[in-house]
């Protein structure tokens, strides 16, 4: 398990914003939900594109590419084409940071 990655600082995470970091090879996005906090790897299942850049409705992002809905609380896929869940991993916010990490 690694240490955790500062990702941003939490005023650059307004609600309905996402930010991105890195822990070694894999990228973290960082959803901010309503104030709080959900953290996914940043690919769809399907074919490895970057869900960041898809619209956030609610609890669920969509990926840009072909659709696929994702939950930021779980990392469960939604619809298809994707079908494997996306992993979710832990959030911290100390002294005005947030950090996030892959726990797997």
């Amino acid at each position: 398990m690694s240490d955790w990655v500062r990702i941003c600082h939490t005023a650059e995470l307004l609600p309905g914003e996402v930010q991105t970091g890195w822990d070694g090879d894999t990228p973290i996005a960082v959803f901010n939900v309503d104030g709080e906090l959900y953290a996914l790897e940043d690919i769809c299942t399907h074919d490895g594109a970057e869900l960041t850049g898809g619209p956030i409705r609610g609890f669920e992002v969509e990926c840009p590419r072909h659709g696929s809905r994702f939950d930021v609380r779980t990392g469960e896929a939604m619809n298809p084409p994707a079908y494997l869940p996306t992993a979710k991993f832990p959030v911290k916010v100390e002294d005005g940071w947030v950090y996030s990490r892959d726990d797997r």
